[in-house]
């Protein structure tokens, strides 16, 4: 009894001694669908692992920026809260001037 060899057990490892692939008759030659559309089906696939991959990269730039932004923001309000400080120190300092003049014209 002769032993036909399987997709998973094939009769022989050889691939010049295995039979060639046969063509359904019920298709009709052609209706597969083109090999280009498999190599963008993989290309996109690919691109899809490569955006994932690149996807913890992309969030930490966003939160880099973020993080700068607040950081900008924060020595921006640091810097009007000293000067607002300076402001009212000049003002008291012209304030004791002008009462030291003012008490010099009068005695």
């Amino acid at each position: 009894m002769k032993r036909i060899g399987t997709i998973d057990r094939p009769q022989t490892h050889d691939p010049r001694n295995q039979d060639p692939m046969t063509i359904p008759t019920r298709e009709p030659v052609g209706s597969a669908t083109p090999d280009v559309t498999i190599i963008g089906a993989n290309d996109s696939r690919q691109n899809r692992t490569r955006e994932m991959q690149l996807i913890p990269e992309a969030l930490a730039r966003a939160h880099m920026h973020d993080r700068l932004r607040e950081a900008d923001a924060e020595r921006q309000a640091v810097r009007l809260v000293n000067a607002r400080r300076m402001q009212r120190r000049a003002e008291r300092a012209s304030m004791r001037a002008r009462r030291a003049l003012a008490m010099a014209v009068m005695h």
